[in-house]
């Protein structure tokens, strides 16, 4: 024990026993310090809910822009539950929905609507009514982003526009009541002209493998330079490619006599044709929206894990061509 401060030296036995002895005071432990990250959650780490990913979803791909008989939105989810992996793809099959919830997704965006035509029955003895049960029951919300994904800048047609090189592009037809720069397909200028057969193998290149190839209907030596997209089914554009003066269309599902007869009317001039896989030509957009849907996401402080299905949703197997 330390001395006393009135010991004045002498022997224990000769100090005054009416002064009590000063207790020793343990010591008193550091308070540790708090680190920052438990005072309070960083913004970069916050999940966002169902709701909060349809408003980013909403500011990218508004619904306005979607086509009066498309159906798009929230398909099965609540608004309040939490999203912390979303998943992508073109088509809400249950081969992709395995992928989906083996990763552990807590939302998918599919770009083609699940319910398009209304049902009377969502029960699980049918492939959509599964879907739907299976959904539910793992907590996975559905999301439809159909033809507002197609309108919307960096949509569907803008994406493959880039892709192929497109300069000084507009929509090939305009939304009634959005943007200048929003609507239907696009059209656009290559820097230089090609040969119809090299850009049809340009476009060959740039879209995933699939069953049925690219059909060309032109000349394959004849130039082009002003070219007309639209991904997904678009042969009821027609009318918009002669008035864009576009020297040839790339698109997808061209049936056989909307095709005839515009190759008949162009009596073997332009426009050419290009008709490509209608999986393959919205798939390229699934990478950039996912990118600029965790962008917005990021910039609102949340934090989620996005992925892009690698399934082949194409409902082609393969083909038989003359010679093989």
């Amino acid at each position: 024990m330390e001395q006393n401060e009135h010991d004045d030296g002498a022997s224990p036995s000769e100090v005054d026993a009416s002064v009590p002895e000063v207790p020793e005071v343990p010591e008193v432990p550091e308070v540790p310090e708090v680190p920052d990250d438990t005072t309070a959650v960083s913004p970069a780490e916050r999940v966002p809910t169902v709701g909060d990913v349809l408003l980013a979803i909403e500011e990218l791909w508004p619904e306005s822009l979607a086509e009066g008989w498309d159906a798009v939105g929230l398909v099965a989810g609540r608004s309040e539950n939490r999203v912390d992996r979303i998943f992508f793809t073109v088509d809400p099959t249950s081969a992709v929905l395995d992928e989906a919830l083996g990763w552990g997704a807590t939302m998918i965006v599919s770009h083609h609507p699940l319910l398009l035509k209304p049902v009377s029955s969502v029960a699980a003895s049918g492939f959509k009514g599964d879907v739907i049960h299976r959904l539910i029951e793992a907590g996975c919300a559905l999301v439809t982003v159909h033809t507002n994904g197609d309108s919307a800048v960096g949509g569907v047609s803008d994406v493959l526009a880039d892709a192929l090189g497109l300069r000084d592009v507009e929509p090939l037809m305009r939304t009634a009541d959005g943007l200048p720069e929003e609507g239907i397909g696009r059209v656009g200028n290559l820097e230089a002209p090609v040969a119809l057969g090299a850009f049809a193998e340009a476009v060959f290149s740039i879209l995933p493998a699939v069953a049925g190839g690219v059909r060309v209907a032109g000349d394959k030596d004849a130039l082009v330079r002003r070219v007309a997209v639209c991904g997904g089914a678009g042969d009821s554009l027609f009318d918009r490619v002669r008035t864009n003066q576009a020297d040839v269309y790339v698109t997808a599902d061209l049936r056989h006599h909307p095709a005839s007869e515009v190759r008949e009317a162009a009596a073997g001039s332009t426009p050419y044709l290009i008709d490509v896989s209608h999986f393959g030509s919205e798939w390229l957009w699934l990478t950039p929206a996912a990118d600029a849907l965790g962008n917005v996401l990021s910039d609102q402080g949340f934090s989620t894990d996005i992925r892009v299905s690698g399934i082949n949703t194409d409902p082609w197997d393969f083909v038989l061509t003359p010679g093989h």
